[in-house]
């Protein structure tokens, strides 16, 4: 039995949905279909969730709403009219829509979560009608039936423990339920959406509570690039690959799938497989626990921008009790969190992100650092990118820190920064955001090309 999710691109319009229709059908093991709100169409249109934050931000300023509701209602209904579909399900959804400008706009911290979550349940609704109509044994189920109960965190729902008995008693299930991905309730009945790339994360929480074989993520590429596809020219597709390699991926830029949807399935450890749905004989992409298939010690390159380092030099720095501790407490009362901290006996390097430094933190930040610790040498450094080189194979590969220095020496790239996780998965540089593409070329023609 297996759960699987349509990314946006996938049920934009009716010639994607009826790809969609095609990939249920033909393997009956596919029982939970979980769904994203409605893509673009073409590069020129707009997203239903765009339009859904259009919609709040009239409401909550007191603006006229009438115009985008009947935007957004067209949306479902065009794709209706495209399919020749029974239009009786569009009731239901122009009456949920129009529904969310009765709700409460003061002091309710959960009302753009329920603007956002309306996309991606009356698209179920949708599908879920469309399956039906043209045979399959379907229907759309709301998360609340379903058992998905998440915690009060508008906008940053997590699944609660209770949830996974109750969609569990679904595991059995002979209809095809669909379900509105990016949503739960909480335990007092609203709304909660998860964060970003939330229907993912939906995915991965029905595949865990159902026991499910494979979790399979459809998309709109043949799988996960070994580099980004808008940097490498026609790059490499990964054929296999780890938990722990993907959520280093995940976390330095590879947008395929969040890094927080992998953790229920690996948790219940279902592989999740990410394939197209533009192309569904591509065998894609295989996250699991273990990889059978034999890889290069490099799997994948990524990179991030938008970061600072602080750089601290203090000559026996290593001698001076609780230092670490005060520089974490500074860090701690300004409410900044750090990504990385490479050290060495003298100094010591903290990596963060840059949009948590306004110019009064960030004044106020130095100011404490030179007040509390007195350091030798202090200076900040913007406009980094974090380069991150992954394989697990690197533990059994003598050289890949060499090989990756010495690509970038060449290229004349200058590092702010290296620094390897004891559990060898990965290796981190730092380097100037201006050099990021560059760089990516350089260690792709190493690991890659060569």
């Amino acid at each position: 039995m297996k759960v699987i999710k349509f990314g946006g691109s996938s049920l934009a319009s009716a010639v994607q949905l009826e790809k969609v229709l095609q990939i249920v059908k033909e393997d009956s093991s596919r029982k939970f279909v979980v769904v994203s709100a409605p893509g673009k169409r073409s590069s020129e249109d707009i997203k239903v969730t765009d339009l859904l934050i259009s919609y709040y931000q009239a409401y909550i300023n007191n603006q006229a709403t009438t115009a985008i509701i009947e935007k957004i209602i067209q949306r479902y209904e065009d794709i209706l009219d495209e399919l020749a579909l029974d239009k009786a399900v569009l009731t239901d959804i122009a009456q949920a829509i129009q529904h969310l400008s009765t709700l409460s706009n003061k002091n309710n911290p959960h009302l753009l979560d329920a603007f956002l979550a309306s996309g991606e349940d009356n698209n179920a609704k949708l599908v879920a009608a469309f399956f039906k109509q043209r045979g399959l044994q379907a229907r759309y189920i709301n998360p609340l039936e379903l058992g998905l109960i998440v915690s009060d965190e508008p906008g940053n729902a997590r699944i609660l423990p209770s949830a996974a008995a109750k969609i569990g008693q679904f595991k059995e299930t002979e209809e095809i339920l669909v379900i509105p991905g990016f949503f739960g309730y909480t335990e007092a009945g609203d709304i909660c959406t998860f964060s970003r790339g939330g229907s993912d994360i939906t995915g991965s929480i029905v595949a865990a509570g159902v026991h499910a074989e494979m979790y399979e993520n459809f998309t709109d590429v043949n799988g996960i690039f070994v580099a980004h596809p808008g940097i490498i020219h026609n790059p490499k597709t990964i054929k296999e690959i780890t938990y722990r390699e993907m959520r280093e991926l995940a976390y330095a830029g590879f947008a395929v799938l969040h890094d927080e949807a992998l953790m229920p399935a690996y948790r219940a450890n279902i592989p999740v497989v990410i394939k197209n749905t533009n192309n569904p004989k591509h065998p894609g992409t295989i996250i699991t626990t273990s990889r059978m298939v034999k890889h290069d010690p490099v799997v994948g390159i990524a990179s991030d921008q938008g970061f600072a380092s602080i750089y601290i030099s203090k000559y026996l720095m290593n001698r001076e009790l609780g230092f670490g501790r005060r520089l974490l407490q500074i860090l701690e009362e300004l409410g900044l969190s750090y990504e990385h901290m490479p050290s060495g006996i003298d100094d010591i390097s903290i990596i963060l992100r840059e949009q948590q430094l306004s110019a009064e933190i960030e004044e106020k930040l130095m100011h404490h650092l030179e007040a509390e610790l007195e350091p030798d040498e202090l200076r900040i450094t913007h406009g980094l990118s974090m380069l991150m080189v992954v394989g697990e194979g690197m533990r059994q590969r003598i050289g890949v820190m060499a090989d990756s220095a010495v690509a970038l020496a060449e290229n004349k790239i200058n590092l702010e920064m290296i620094n390897q996780g004891s559990s060898e998965v990965s290796i981190m540089f730092g380097i100037k955001e201006n050099q990021e593409e560059k760089a990516i070329q350089a260690l792709y023609e190493t690991f890659f090309d060569a």
